[in-house]
């Protein structure tokens, strides 16, 4: 078996993907990796809000994507504080564009051994047993997957 250097593990902020960043975490911890942190600000949404802004001036593009950036590094640090993990252990790489797209390319430049994501994401309707994004992943990826389906409740 490869020895497993760097874990990319995608994190949209679903509950998904929090708990796809906690299975990373210890992941990276008890094999000694590398952990980067991948977050996609989805063009789709960036789309509406381009439409959004020739209504109001209330809100422009790149103002969005600050605030999002922004609030999005705010909820990844409390994950990661949940997890007691050292700052300095992990990187978080933001990316705009379609997800599976940006976590393909994410994956190549960071030259990562291993992607871990959740079966699903924001979009929980849109597929029944694995989100789009996943679907796709599962199809395209050049690496190992490793898809963590969230915990029940007790």
């Amino acid at each position: 078996m490869k020895k497993v250097n760097k874990i990319l593990v995608a994190c949209d902020l679903s509950a998904y993907s929090i708990q796809a960043v906690e299975y990373a975490v210890d992941m990276a911890e008890s094999v000694d990796a590398e952990l980067v942190i991948v977050n996609v600000i989805n063009q789709r949404d960036l789309n509406m809000v381009e439409k959004l802004t020739q209504y109001t001036d209330k809100i422009t593009l790149k103002k969005y994507i600050q605030e999002t950036r922004e609030y999005r590094s705010e909820e990844i640090a409390k994950i990661l504080a949940d997890s007691k993990r050292d700052p300095n252990s992990y990187r978080v790489v933001y990316r705009i564009g379609v997800p599976f797209r940006e976590i393909l390319i994410a994956i190549e430049e960071e030259k990562a051994d291993i992607l871990v994501m959740g079966t699903k994401g924001q979009t929980d309707l849109e597929e029944v047993l694995f989100g789009s994004t996943a679907q796709k992943m599962f199809r395209r990826c050049p690496i190992p997957l490793l898809s963590i389906r969230i915990k029940a409740d007790d």
